[in-house]
């Protein structure tokens, strides 16, 4: 593979030219409550050019046959030619290497039967249809996936990867007198068969949350002190702030050009926020992005104030900034845009009980079933909720929607726990077409001084 690697390169006629390679293994198996709906097997192959020339844009060429590799690399150098550009795409330069790596894959799932995975499934949706009469549904998925990668340009890079990846996905529904609720857990890990063992806790807190929700009663809406969970906070500052930081988005809006400049105060000195491409085991991670540029932790708020973005080598040249290894494709039929990877906010001091205690009234918002994002305008829904009074977490409450303005709200963080966890979670992120692109959350407890939470009127 290497070696038709190096011949595409050698012959192509392009300024510049790349070339992704991929062969994957898929397995995945899905249950809605009793009934089994899917258990499938494949494999995929494919590739990815793309060439630039001199005061020309990109050409891109996406192919499943690996024999009509030299056919087009071939077409994408006439395809940028086609393209006339008064400003020249520009590339930020990244040192040439040739690396062949593999993250760990545990067991690997290519040797675990599909049977196996399949009964694993069902035993662990069991448990949540057994566990109380009121769970009258049930959603459960498991999907694994390997990938062999194989990345090269015309400047030197040549690079070998194994990217393994699971997930696991439990949905409980209830109802109890015409009330209906839904609780979801899920997990994500690259990782192996090892990763999926042992999790009928995660199944059971599913179908008990949801039992719970059904006599819990909705939140008054109005302004209250806020205490987020980590993934509510994960959630958060994917959602509200991740998406401001890439800069290809920054480029292009001038309006987000102006909300993110650096230097900007946005936060009290505790805050800091990054992106970290590097964490070890999380879906986010691996060791180069799709332009072959190192992953890293890039800090983006430091003590409060704006210092950072991801880019891309073409956004960081434009930019006149440092390619931070955000260039991500969700597989050879898509081109790499600027995308996060482990997105989140900094350990601080103390426990949530601290955060907790001098609040007399206030709510305690926990996990995400949803959200939307404008600009610097947003809205979320926790999971579950509960109230806060006198200090101490309370009753449980339900139908929590949190809204407000990105950088008031970050200013109102006013108490960061020491208490960080990457949340493991078995979704995705979406833009420009290519979703769910593997990514995680992290963040500790924290708490907002003022924020609009709705709900009911009573």
């Amino acid at each position: 593979m290497k070696n038709r690697l190096r011949d595409a390169l050698r012959a192509s006629r392009a300024a510049y030219t790349e070339i992704r390679l991929e062969r994957s293994w898929t397995t995945g198996v899905s249950y809605r409550g009793r009934r089994l709906e899917g258990a499938t097997a494949s494999t995929d192959s494919g590739g990815f050019v793309r060439c630039l020339n001199h005061g020309c844009g990109w050409g891109m060429a996406s192919f499943t046959a690996l024999d009509r590799l030299p056919a087009m690399a071939a077409r994408a150098h006439e395809l940028s030619l086609a393209v006339r550009l008064e400003e020249p795409i520009r590339l930020a330069e990244v040192p040439p290497r040739e690396t062949d790596s593999a993250l760990p894959l545990g067991r690997d799932v290519r040797g675990i039967p599909l049977e196996t995975k399949q009964r694993h499934l069902a035993a662990l949706n069991a448990l949540m249809l057994d566990r109380d009469r009121r769970i009258v549904d049930t959603q459960a998925s498991y999907r694994d996936e390997v990938c062999e990668y194989w990345f090269a340009n015309s400047e030197g890079t040549l690079l070998y990867e194994v990217r393994p990846e699971v997930t696991l996905s439990a949905v409980a529904m209830a109802r109890d007198d015409g009330i209906i609720e839904r609780a979801l857990e899920s997990l994500g890990r690259r990782a192996g068969w090892d990763a999926v063992e042992g999790r009928e806790e995660q199944f059971l807190a599913a179908a008990d949350r949801a039992v719970s929700l059904l006599a819990a009663p909705r939140v008054r809406g109005g302004t209250y002190p806020v205490v987020l969970d980590p993934k509510l906070a994960g959630v958060f500052v994917h959602e509200a702030f991740g998406h401001l930081s890439e800069a290809d988005f920054v480029y292009e809006n001038p309006q987000a050009r102006a909300m993110m400049t650096l230097g900007r105060r946005f936060g009290r000195p505790e805050l800091i926020i990054g992106d970290d491409g590097s964490a070890a085991g999380l879906r986010g991670t691996l060791p180069f992005d799709d332009e072959g540029t190192p992953t890293r932790n890039t800090i983006l708020v430091q003590n409060g104030v704006l210092v950072g973005r991801l880019h891309s080598r073409e956004t960081a040249a434009r930019m006149e900034e440092a390619p931070t290894g955000n260039a991500r494709a969700l597989s050879y039929r898509h081109p790499p845009i600027v995308r996060m990877t482990n997105t989140y906010i900094a350990n601080g001091r103390g426990t949530r009980d601290d955060l907790v205690r001098d609040i007399p009234l206030g709510v305690y918002a926990c996990d995400a079933m949803g959200g939307q994002t404008y600009l610097e305008d947003f809205s979320f829904t926790a999971g579950h909720a509960y109230m806060i009074r006198d200090g101490r977490i309370a009753e449980l409450v339900k139908d929590v929607v949190i809204a407000g303005n990105l950088f008031q709200t970050l200013d109102r963080i006013d108490g960061i726990a020491g208490d960080f966890q990457w949340n493991e979670l078995g979704g995705g992120c979406g833009k420009g077409g290519q979703s769910p692109l593997p990514v995680t959350e992290g963040a500790p407890h924290i708490r907002i001084s003022e924020a609009l939470v709705g709900g009911t009127l009573g």
